[in-house]
């Protein structure tokens, strides 16, 4: 009977309600509420569902040595987790993202390109506060990237700069991007009048197949000889548009912007939020990541959409005046913050529809991010 309760009281020791602490309870309940957000809510989905799992699988209490946790070398999760902390899963995600996005509104209307750059003062704005903070250079670097509301640049530039922060900035960035309609619709509003919002812009020209081929090369000839150091993430960009635009290479196409970006989501979403382990991911520096990562995220739209107000006040011409909604889609969420756009310009005017040619920041918003990391990383690096 002895040898059974010894046996008894060993199970015990290995259950996790054995090993359970507050700390575990709170993240498995930040990862319900994550689950119930993408369901209930819809807000992205494809991110909150993996992530809000993966913060649950992470924070399963267990007897240490099991080799099963995320930071346990050999393990599956942890083998798994090398695409992130290795930085190999951003690259295959933008490749994706190049392989989906058509640059017309931005080669139509290269002026835009402007507010996509302007809106990543976010990025900076974000990293001298947190230098003010006491963090790091390097670390101050990776936390102001999610200004960019690029999640996979964002774990793409912690992995190089600060691997210990990279489960807070991750989920931070996408918590965030989740949020855009959220956070961006009070600011526009606040920062333009009645007469701003009702601005129509012309439709955009009519860009050739010739344009759209000659784009992703130039644009990786210009970025790349600019930041070599944004190399991975420009070069997949670039080549996953050349992919779709050439015309001659659609299975690639297809596969890039289809199960390959499909798989390499779910499987970052899954291993980012595995690896808020609550004893590495409740603590200060947590908490002030969160908050300078909403800083950041309000000052990339406010300075896309003043950037469009200033650029309108040396624009004599009324019919090409820019409207400043489209400001707030200077950030890389795409192309959730180029239909807040929409969303706010059709609540004041329903005939003025702005996604059009919010899209070309929007799109400018996503290769100023990768330049962004590229700086950052060639003198914090």
């Amino acid at each position: 009977m002895e040898q059974i309760f010894q046996s008894l009281s060993q199970f015990w020791e290995y259950t996790g309600f054995a090993n359970c602490s507050w700390q575990n309870l709170v993240m498995i309940g930040i990862g319900l509420v994550f689950i119930t957000l993408a369901i209930v809510k819809e807000w992205e989905p494809m991110l909150l569902v993996p992530i809000g799992f993966g913060m649950i699988v992470g924070n399963i209490p267990m007897f240490p040595g099991l080799n099963i946790g995320v930071y346990e070398d050999g393990s599956v999760l942890n083998t798994l987790y090398q695409g992130v902390k290795q930085g190999w899963y951003p690259p295959l995600i933008f490749l994706g993202i190049g392989a989906m996005t058509d640059f017309s509104a931005l080669i139509s209307q290269p002026r835009l390109i402007l507010i996509g750059a302007a809106a990543q003062m976010g990025i900076f704005g974000a990293y001298l506060l947190a230098l003010l903070f006491g963090f790091a250079p390097n670390e101050a670097g990776a936390i102001g990237i999610i200004g960019g509301a690029d999640g996979p640049t964002a774990i793409f530039l912690s992995s190089k700069l600060a691997p210990d922060l990279m489960g807070a900035i991750a989920v931070s960035a996408y918590s965030y991007m989740a949020l855009v309609p959220v956070i961006q619709k009070p600011i526009m509003l606040l920062l333009t009048t009645d007469k701003e919002r009702r601005i129509k812009m012309p439709v955009p020209r009519t860009v050739s197949k010739r344009e759209k081929i000659i784009f992703p090369i130039v644009g990786f000839l210009i970025t790349a000889f600019i930041v070599p150091s944004g190399l991975p993430l420009l070069g997949m960009l670039f080549f996953g548009n050349l992919l779709k635009e050439s015309g001659v290479t659609k299975r690639l196409a297809n596969t890039a912007s289809g199960p390959l970006i499909d798989v390499v989501t779910t499987l970052i979403g899954l291993t980012v939020g595995a690896s808020t382990q609550a004893d590495k991911f409740i603590s200060l520096k947590s908490l002030l990541i969160f908050g300078l990562g909403l800083l950041s995220f309000v000052i990339a739209t406010t300075c896309g959409v003043l950037f469009v107000k200033l650029m309108n006040l040396f624009i004599k011409n009324p019919a090409k005046k820019i409207n400043p909604l489209i400001g707030n889609a200077g950030v890389s969420a795409v192309p959730d913050s180029a239909r807040v756009s929409e969303t706010v310009g059709r609540e004041i005017d329903p005939t003025n529809h702005l996604l059009m040619h919010a899209m070309g920041p929007n799109v400018a918003g996503v290769i100023g991010s990768a330049v962004a990391a590229g700086i950052l990383l060639s003198f914090l690096g």
